[in-house]
């Protein structure tokens, strides 16, 4: 696609993915509204220079987001509630931030005949996954996380919406991403206690679970690739890499970048929290055919997040 004089619309264009994906769409000529309630978006992040508006709202809030979609051409729905551990201590979270939400996005593009979307689905709806690596025509077992439930949820929306009112939605399911602006996940939760305390870590579950990760640019990579080369109706892809690493393993590179020899407590078990996913890695073929491929191992970006941590103080801030 010609991204050039195309007006998007990137909700939550303040946060990790969101920032990185609009710095993107500027770079290749677009014009994008930011549209972000800072809840989790850091303004630092903010993309500057001709070309950009900031609305400061809350997807909730439709009267705003209907008034924001006004003259867009593309959305990317990037915004959500994605704090899979804790989704447990308030549900409505997830109900309202990523399916509720989502229907305000939908209904405000209809209301102004804009008819393409993007959205960042999550690897979690396979759940506990009987076909490794997982492709996306796998059954859905049953969910085992609010996240993923409400993120099933809001496929189903975009999809009908698809079949309803002429819409072309590109779905993506995530692993999860690494990188500059990296806020949130596990990388940071060890950062975190390593500075407080380098000399013993607590792990949640044994320390054994496999997850694949991917590099934030990549990913936004992907996106592109995606719009620019699949144009049906409805296209739904995984996205990742092609190989996992143990949270060992993640472990031993976090504590040589960070120069300390911590003493490892496991919490036990085969999984981290209830909704844990102890072995994910999906089977990106449909997007590899594209022509779309990562261009950076799971370790180089294990590192790259852990400088950006370190050379960042206002994200320790936040913490």
């Amino acid at each position: 696609m010609d991204w050039r004089g195309k007006h998007v619309l990137v909700t939550g264009g303040a946060g990790f993915i969101g920032s990185t994906a609009a710095d993107a769409l500027l770079a290749r000529g677009a014009r994008v509204t930011v549209f972000d309630n800072f809840s989790t978006g850091f303004r630092e992040f903010l993309p500057t220079g001709e070309g950009v508006r900031l609305v400061e709202a809350d997807l909730l809030d439709a009267a705003k987001i209907n008034e924001a979609m006004r003259g867009v051409d593309f959305v990317f729905h990037l915004a959500a509630n994605a704090d899979i551990k804790d989704n447990l201590e308030e549900p409505r979270k997830c109900v309202d931030q990523n399916i509720l939400a989502t229907y305000n996005v939908l209904e405000a593009m209809r209301a102004a005949g804009v008819k393409d979307i993007v959205f960042s689905s999550t690897g979690s709806v396979y759940g506990d996954a009987t076909v490794i690596p997982t492709p996306e025509d796998a059954p859905f077992p049953v969910q085992t996380s609010l996240y993923a439930t409400s993120k099933v949820a809001a496929e189903g929306l975009l999809t009908s919406y698809a079949f309803g009112y002429g819409f072309h939605v590109w779905i993506f399911r995530f692993v999860s991403l690494l990188g500059p602006r990296y806020t949130h996940g596990h990388v940071v939760d060890f950062w975190r206690k390593l500075k407080r305390d380098p000399t013993r870590l607590h792990v949640l579950g044994d320390g054994k679970q496999q997850k694949s990760y991917l590099h934030v640019a990549d990913c936004v990579s992907a996106l592109l690739t995606a719009v620019d080369r699949a144009h049906e109706p409805i296209n739904v892809m995984n996205l990742g890499h092609d190989y996992w690493i143990e949270v060992d393993a993640s472990i031993a590179l976090i504590a040589r970048t960070m120069g300390v020899s911590p003493r490892l407590e496991y919490g036990g078990g085969d999984r981290g929290w209830v909704g844990d996913s102890p072995k994910i890695l999906l089977d990106t073929t449909r997007l590899r055919r594209l022509g779309w491929a990562p261009t950076k191992t799971i370790e180089e970006s294990i590192v790259e997040t852990l400088r950006f941590l370190m050379e960042t103080p206002y994200v320790e801030r936040r913490g």
